[in-house]
């Protein structure tokens, strides 16, 4: 089942990003994706401006996608350089 949603939560998508011009999104959800970790890794967990890659990229990338690069970060095998 899947969580509520809180009252006071308001769903956003991504904003425009000039390096990403064109209809396909393919690459501003994997270098969100990447940028979010590479904040982590460098800021720590508890940084709060990561959290805007996190949700640029929950936002654009399929779930299944994110998902199967988790397990590969996971596993250490995972292609991106974070």
């Amino acid at each position: 089942m899947a969580p509520a949603i809180k009252e006071d939560e308001i769903f956003k998508t991504a904003p425009f990003d000039p390096r990403f011009p064109n209809t396909n999104q393919t690459r501003y959800c994997y270098q969100s994706y990447i940028d979010f970790h590479r904040c982590q890794k460098v800021r720590g967990s508890d940084y709060k401006p990561c959290e805007y890659f996190s949700k640029v990229f929950h936002s654009v990338c399929p779930n299944a996608w994110i998902e199967r690069w988790d397990g590969q970060r996971e596993e250490g095998n995972f292609a991106g350089n974070i």
